[in-house]
């Protein structure tokens, strides 16, 4: 069961990260980015060639070419998130709210075909070099309870993220500048906000998270597929709807939420129940508080 909790936590990590793409977005737009799960699934396919490229101009160094692959992720992703940003989303803020819910959606099943022509259709293989490295590699918690390397980096570098985003929105100009634009973008821009840089930067930080989740989700499955982020863009869209959509700790608490409701679903009744399992708690929450658990976090102007 210790192994099961501990599965699911590393799931939600990965869950969580992504969720805050999309509650981040929201929070500030009020739109749902729905092409976020695409910048995930791009994310994957960059880490799995930057760790191809750095392990062939430097053999035998596992860790920075790993270092070197998320890296190359996280910038990649990042200007897509931009460039999705300026491109279908800001001609759109004054529209009506279909408008650009119709063009997220026209834009994911862009990418997804994007990649899936001018890369490849089939899966392609995390490289086993790295991934054996972390995942045969084990700490001996208790007797009968060990982690390995690959959890812990997870559920390390996902907490440390998070960490490092909490305190960049509550304790710098650049997280102010966030709040300000998300509460009243006219008057920010009265005080010499930029809300279209603001508003860009969001779309970034957003994109980078959903990279590093790419590359760790890509590691711990040993795979990437050109439609991986559809199903992962669905589910951490429910995370943050069920955490409290535009609520960044709600997104947190309903990746790993949703993460520990799958792994104890398949090991109590099997694996082939737990999205049904995920989707009618997220129902019944839906049902009890409208706003999610911790509440929907929306701007109130006075």
């Amino acid at each position: 069961m210790m192994e099961v909790i501990l599965n699911g936590l590393v799931r939600g990590a990965c869950y969580a990260l992504v969720a805050l793409g999309y509650t981040m977005v929201y929070g500030i737009l009020g739109m749902i980015n729905f092409a976020h799960g695409e910048v995930f699934m791009i994310g994957m396919f960059a880490t799995v060639f930057g760790i191809g490229i750095a392990s062939t101009l430097l053999p035998g160094s596992i860790v920075l070419s790993l270092c070197l692959g998320v890296t190359l992720a996280i910038v990649i992703a990042s200007a897509f998130g931009y460039s999705n940003e300026r491109i279908a989303y800001r001609r759109l803020r004054g529209a009506h709210i279909m408008a650009p819910l119709t063009s997220a959606i026209g834009l994911s099943i862009v990418l997804q075909n994007f990649i899936m022509l001018s890369v490849t259709k089939d899966k392609i293989d995390f490289p086993q070099a790295q991934s054996r490295f972390f995942s045969e590699n084990q700490w001996e918690v208790c007797a009968g309870l060990s982690i390995s390397y690959l959890q812990l980096l997870i559920l390390g570098a996902s907490f440390l993220v998070m960490g490092i985003l909490f305190w960049v929105i509550h304790r710098t100009k650049l997280g102010l500048a966030m709040r300000a634009v998300a509460q009243d973008r006219t008057m920010a821009q009265l005080v010499g906000i930029s809300v279209n840089k603001t508003i860009t930067t969001t779309f970034v930080v957003g994109s980078a998270l959903a990279a590093i989740a790419g590359a760790m989700v890509s590691m711990y499955q040993g795979i990437a597929r050109f439609d991986s982020g559809y199903l992962m863009g669905l589910k951490a869209f429910t995370a943050a709807v069920l955490g409290g959509i535009g609520n960044i700790p709600g997104a947190v608490l309903g990746g790993f939420i949703l993460g520990l409701t799958e792994d104890l679903t398949s090991y109590g009744v099997g694996s082939d129940w737990k999205n049904l399992t995920t989707f009618m708690i997220l129902m019944v929450v839906l049902l009890v508080r409208p706003r999610g658990l911790l509440g929907e976090r929306t701007a109130h102007k006075v």
